[in-house]
């Protein structure tokens, strides 16, 4: 659905991004991660034909963004971090607007407009003013102006900014919800929103893609050692001892726990599985086996490992920064 092949934009000698490539398959959520001037709004922008590369491809819907800009913009419903809207205008008023701005055939506006207004929970306040509305219901125009056309795709830029808590739930389920009709890029600096939401993880740090795959994958490519949550019932220096000697097991580090149990962290080799054998020793020798599971390091640990791995001078930093 959406294919991209190094994309470059450059001002002069800044470069903003650099050899950006990934792909998102049809009714796939993408989280494209990065710190603040990374690239991403400049990514976002190149994909929505608001301006254009240095070099490069992509493609939307089987559309080039440089050749067939106005058949891609069809294709594209876009939020951008602050949606446009006009408070002056009440829901109905504004989304039939931008219907009418997108091109709908007249006896298609009304069914997108319904359409629009139930996908994002908008019947309660489809008759007053945008300026009166919170800013989570805000939000939820800004997203529905962008599925009024009822597009292919989707490209969502940091939606949940400024949202409370409450809010942010409800937009990311709303988010959920249309994956599968919707394929979507979902640009975001905070972490838990691609966890809760996304199937795939593209992360970029200072204009470069630094991986591409799901957080499950990403965790594996990172981490150097098989690592086990492993808590029991009973255990002293002698439980210690044994389950160090559990073939294949690298170190055994305590860790808090309650009052009637005991809790360890149990390193392997990266690919070996000590489980069977650990359950095996901790059974045999009455320990009280009560939870083993294995870890799999967040996304916030994947993020930071993946984006300070290679080192950039100060000043060439600034100047990705300031063009993102």
């Amino acid at each position: 659905m959406i294919a991209v092949k190094q994309l470059s934009k450059r001002y002069g000698p800044v470069v903003a991004i650099d050899d950006v490539s990934f792909t998102v398959d049809k009714g796939e959520i993408l989280a494209f991660l990065g710190p603040n001037g990374a690239g991403k709004t400049t990514t976002m922008r190149i994909l929505t034909c608001f301006m254009p590369a240095t070099s490069g491809t992509a493609t939307i819907a089987g559309f080039d963004i440089f050749e067939e800009p106005m058949a891609v913009k069809r294709r594209i419903g876009y939020l951008p971090e602050s949606p446009p809207l006009y408070p002056e205008m009440t829901v109905e008023e504004y989304l039939v607007f931008v219907a009418k701005i997108k091109g709908l055939p007249r006896a298609a506006i009304q069914p997108g407009l319904k359409g629009a207004i139930e996908k994002c929970g908008l019947g309660e306040v489809s008759r007053r003013l945008i300026g009166n509305l919170s800013k989570g219901y805000r939000q939820r125009v800004g997203l529905a102006q962008a599925l009024i056309h009822n597009p292919d795709v989707l490209i969502l830029d940091e939606p949940t900014v400024g949202l409370d808590p409450r809010q942010i739930i409800e937009i990311r389920e709303l988010i959920k919800g249309l994956a599968g009709d919707h394929t979507i890029i979902l640009s975001t600096h905070i972490l838990p929103e691609a966890t809760a939401v996304c199937q795939k993880v593209v992360i970029i740090s200072r204009g470069r893609i630094v991986a591409v795959d799901s957080q499950e994958k990403l965790s594996s490519r990172v981490r150097k050692s098989e690592k086990i949550s492993l808590r029991i019932r009973r255990g002293d220096a002698a439980s210690l001892e044994k389950i160090k000697a559990v073939a294949g097991v690298l170190q055994v580090s305590p860790q808090a726990s309650e009052e009637d149990e005991v809790a360890y962290i149990v390193e392997s080799n990266l690919g070996q599985d000590i489980r069977e054998h650990l359950s095996k020793t901790v059974v045999e020798h009455g320990m009280g086996l009560l939870e083993m599971k294995p870890l799999v390091l967040s996304l916030e640990e994947v993020f930071l490992q993946l984006t300070t791995e290679e080192k950039m001078p100060e000043s060439q930093q600034q100047t990705v920064k300031d063009a993102s």
